[in-house]
């Protein structure tokens, strides 16, 4: 199945409401296309709503380009109910998929949102 999109949002620097953010999908997972942007410029935000733990992978990427890719997955666990976490600071040459894109797995039963956002 494909992958669901998430959006890179530019940040303002006037300031803007935090949008909603894509709506978890741990059935497809999600990709970014990160369209010329640099990952190490990327913030991702991840929240999970579910109530209990859930882990999203930040997956390696292609090599090449990503030639740190046997370094492997990022698995991050986001805390029930309110969890909110940050990603910053990822390398390309870790997760950066041959397409240009990143992609994002849920674990199952994960429910949230996924945000991607860039400097302005």
């Amino acid at each position: 199945m494909a992958r669901t999109n998430v959006p890179i949002v530019t940040n303002s620097a006037s300031g803007a409401a935090t949008g909603a953010g894509t709506t978890a999908d741990p059935t497809n997972d999600h990709v970014v296309d990160l369209a010329g942007y640099p990952l190490e410029n990327v913030t991702i935000r991840l929240t999970n709503t579910n109530g209990t733990d859930r882990v999203a992978t930040i997956v390696a990427g292609d090599y090449p380009p990503a030639l740190s890719a046997g370094l492997g997955n990022l698995a991050v666990t986001v805390p029930a109910t309110s969890g909110d976490v940050t990603i910053a600071g990822l390398e390309s040459a870790r997760y950066l998929q041959a397409d240009g894109t990143i992609h994002i797995d849920l674990a199952a039963s994960y429910a949230g949102a996924v945000r991607v956002t860039r400097p302005a």
